[in-house]
């Protein structure tokens, strides 16, 4: 199967099970959610879970319920990011963003709920007999991604950080952890449930690494372009803060440095490529 339909088919995968578990119930709250969730959006994180699990050889069947659980943990960070004491962003995918259209108080309620249906959702995936005690691992590894000194500790440093201020390692930093943190975690998720060796790890650590940072040096050039003529100075940004020829050169370096790193990976690398490469499209 050629990569592009492979995707295809996993992100309609992976929209099916987001559309059954946000009609699961009678909340008050669902709608809000699925406001949030079902409006779009790439699924890059779950598909990278899923390609990840291709490469260390995991079936798709048992990768499906990390993938979005990562998705859902992405989508509460977008409705919280949009919130007046964040970002106060209006529009999300074209659409108001949950807290215009559900209120601030049902946005606020519904990403909190979003987080903990992620976690419910992490104990409920079937796995092989010899991958079922990975799951702890994987439970702690979301929650260490999620948390205080991964995603989370990166929203405090970029709505902390002076951006005419920040060092270029802060910078770097806070990326790593906002944008990054979830990422990793993403392309890790296949070589955690497979208990690969330690090499395997680090290999797979270091294309998420990279991806991670690429990814946001993608947003940063593409803002950049929209945002022409607009104050650019409230948040740390890679062009704002080196210009577009030279944010440009971090986003190949990091591409071409998360490729080679999956030279070490035995298993097949076609959609981790693929979607690596995806980045080069600004």
């Amino acid at each position: 199967m050629k990569d592009n339909v492979k995707l295809a088919c996993w992100k309609r995968l992976v929209e099916d099970e987001l559309e059954m578990i946000l009609n699961r119930g009678s909340s008050p709250l669902l709608p809000a959610m699925r406001h949030s969730v079902l409006s779009g959006g790439k699924r890059y994180r779950p598909l990278l879970a899923l390609a990840s699990g291709e490469a260390f050889g995991v079936p798709s069947a048992e990768i499906l319920p990390f993938a979005v659980s990562v998705e859902l943990i992405h989508n509460y960070s977008l409705i919280h990011d949009d919130l007046p004491s964040m970002d106060d962003d209006d529009f999300r995918r074209g659409l108001p963003s949950c807290h215009r259209a559900f209120g601030e108080a049902l946005a606020l309620l519904a990403g909190d709920a979003l987080l903990t249906l992620a976690f419910e959702t992490l104990t409920e995936g079937v796995l092989s007999p010899n991958r079922e005690p990975r799951r702890v691992h994987l439970i702690r590894a979301f929650s260490r991604a999620a948390g205080y000194d991964g995603m989370i500790g990166g929203q405090v440093l970029d709505i902390s950080l002076s951006p005419r201020e920040a060092a270029e390692e802060s910078m770097w930093d806070l990326i790593r952890r906002k944008t990054g943190a979830l990422i990793s975690l993403s392309v890790r998720t296949g070589g955690l449930l497979a208990e690969a060796p330690s090499e395997q790890m680090t290999a797979i650590e270091i294309f998420g690494d990279r991806l991670g940072l690429a990814f946001q040096v993608r947003d940063d050039i593409q803002d950049a372009r929209q945002d022409a003529g607009e104050d650019e100075s409230a948040r740390p940004n890679i062009v704002s803060r080196f210009g577009e020829k030279k944010a440009r050169g971090f986003l190949e370096r990091f591409i071409r440095e998360g490729m080679s790193a999956l030279e070490e990976l035995p298993g097949p690398t076609e959609s981790l490529r693929t979607l690596g490469s995806f980045l080069r499209e600004i």
